[in-house]
Parts: structure tokens; sequence; C-alpha cells
């Protein structure tokens, strides 16, 4: 029976010494953070203090991921699933306040998926101004 070239066991000794001189293709992910380029599309962040309840962005979501609603005054709050966006930065795109950023993070594993939808909470109203009858009054003129 004759030996078909590919078969040979010396054949793949030279290029075994060569690998064994040249840098890794991969990276050390877990222990090596990658560096995401400039315009990567990562995790989408509302910033809800700047929110017009406009409902821009709920509209352009390709995946309907987004969704606002009024809790207050002004005051929206915003909720994001995660696990159905598809990262196409479309809402910060469309946002007339640029409300919606896309952050450099893209680690978002989950082993829940109610751990993937994310309620980004309108602030607190801001405090009532102090009036001036309620504060201490001066005894100069007694």
């Amino acid at each position: 029976m004759a030996r078909t070239p590919w078969r040979r066991p010396g054949r793949m000794v030279p290029s075994l010494l060569r690998s064994l001189f040249r840098h890794p293709a991969t990276t050390r992910y877990p222990f090596v953070k990658w560096v995401m380029p400039e315009d990567f599309r990562g995790r989408p962040v509302v910033h809800t203090e700047n929110c017009i309840g406009c409902k821009m962005c709920v509209r352009n979501c390709p995946s309907g991921a987004i969704d606002i609603e009024k809790v207050g005054e002004k005051q929206f709050e915003a909720r994001i699933d995660l696990g159905r966006c598809v990262y196409c930065a479309r809402c910060a795109e469309v946002c007339p306040k640029k409300t919606i950023e896309l952050t450099k993070d893209f680690e978002l594993a989950a082993f829940d998926r109610k751990t993937l939808k994310v309620v980004y909470d309108a602030p607190p109203p801001p405090a009532p101004a102090a009036s001036p009858e309620a504060g201490p009054e001066s005894d100069a003129g007694a």
C-alpha cells in the first residue's frame, strides 16, 4: 500500500517548528483588556435628565428594545432591553437632545435575560426654593 503525502507524520514537523517561534495570532483576552475603537457601538446609556419625551428613539428602534414612560412633570423613565437591542445606534442618532450615548462596553453576557433589562430612572425633582416667610426673622428692630 502506497503512502499518500498527507499521511506522512514528518510533514508537519517544519510547520510545528515555525509556529514555536512566532507570536500567537490571538490575544490573551480575559487577562489583557481589549481597547475598542472610537466609533464602536456598545451598550446604550440614557441620560434621563436631558430627555424631553419625544420618543423618537422608540419610533426608530428597529428591534423595539426601547420604552420611554412619563413619571412626572417633564420627567421620563427609559427602559432598554439589551437582549433585544441590535446596537445599531439609530436611537442615539435621532435623539434631538443627544440623551442616548453608546458606550464602549461590550461584555454583556448574562445567565438570566431579566438582568439585560435596564431601567434608567428619572432624576429626583428639584428641591423647592426657600420662601422668604419661612426664614428666621431678624430681631434688629425689636
